[in-house]
């Protein structure tokens, strides 16, 4: 498959694209911890469908020394019990937050109650602007069908 277009070759996007690396950075240099935004990460582009984002974030997940085990259970985390309750208030908030449509009423308080059980006020942004920004990034590669397969970890970040 063929991507649509090149993304890195516009100027448009070319810059862009700076300005969402430096928002990730941000994110990633936050107190979430780095398993919880890998795991968050790949959720959301499992329920988008993003193959490039499910290559990019599974290969980082492993390469920062993820099991295939957790990985692999990730779509069916809720009866999974290899996750903490931590991990599976952000996953569920992760899911709520990428379903909108679904939810009719977006993300329930029960929802965000769990999370704050959690994570503290700079570790609940994080996770928000995470879920935000992952739900683009998938829009963005499904629109223009960016092939998966080939990421190399540490490319991006």
């Amino acid at each position: 498959m063929d991507a649509r277009l090149d993304l890195f070759a516009s100027p448009v996007t070319g810059k862009a694209f700076k300005h969402l690396m430096a928002a990730g950075k941000a994110v990633k240099e936050s107190s979430l911890p780095a398993a919880t935004q890998e795991l968050v990460s790949l959720r959301v582009s499992q329920i988008n469908a993003c193959a490039v984002c499910i290559d990019m974030h599974t290969k980082e997940a492993t390469a920062a020394g993820e099991t295939a085990v957790r990985l692999n259970l990730v779509t069916a985390w809720r009866e999974a019990t290899v996750f903490t309750e931590a991990e599976r208030a952000a996953l569920e908030l992760a899911e709520q937050g990428t379903r909108t449509a679904d939810a009719a009423g977006g993300v329930d308080d029960e929802v965000w109650a769990r999370a704050a059980l959690h994570y503290d006020e700079e570790q609940l942004n994080a996770l928000v602007l995470l879920i935000g920004f992952m739900n683009l990034a998938n829009r963005i590669n499904v629109i223009t069908r960016q092939p998966a397969g080939d990421y190399v970890p540490g490319s991006f970040h």
